[in-house]
């Protein structure tokens, strides 16, 4: 017969075996599953678009947001992280990226988001080469799951002119 130690032990290796089946096949559905996200981001002011003493350009606006990112929870989705980027090329560099406005997701009844905002971070460049920049506002989100790999994913939302002279 088999001492309380040993049963013990073989129930608990049960349990991680099975514990460990199930977050497999939770990351293995997440292939699965088809996310189709909505979303509008449209610029309502400028706010400020100046120089900065150091020779940087330094633009702060107000936006308005419209976004639906329900579809992309599941049962496995533990949160989403979302920001929203400013994106252009200059000479020197082919992709500028700067973020804009970020919020967590905590769950999929706070993932409908309509809301006008200020930008929470200014859009900066390394020298004067914003004046008359078409800028494209793409959204970036990341899914973080309970068990798996993280998941990630973006779409282009709109587009907007910077003014050729500072306000």
């Amino acid at each position: 017969m088999h001492s309380s130690v040993q049963r013990l032990n073989t129930l608990i290796t049960l349990a991680a075996v099975l514990l460990g089946a199930l977050c497999c096949t939770a990351s293995f559905l997440d292939y699965f599953h088809i996310h189709s996200v909505h979303g509008t981001a449209e610029v309502i002011k400028i706010k400020k678009f100046r120089k900065q003493l150091n020779g940087n350009d330094e633009v702060t606006m107000t936006l308005n947001l419209s976004l639906d990112l329900r579809s992309t929870f599941t049962w496995n989705t533990k949160q989403a992280f979302v920001f929203l980027a400013a994106e252009y090329e200059t000479q020197k560099n082919l992709v500028n990226q700067i973020s804009l406005w970020d919020h967590i997701i905590p769950d999929k009844e706070h993932a409908k988001i309509q809301t006008q905002v200020s930008t929470k971070y200014p859009l900066t460049d390394q020298g004067s080469n914003l004046r008359g920049k078409k800028i494209e506002l793409v959204l970036h989100w990341h899914l973080m799951p309970n068990t798996g790999r993280m998941i990630q994913d973006k779409l282009a939302l709109s587009h907007f002119y910077l003014p050729e002279a500072y306000t």
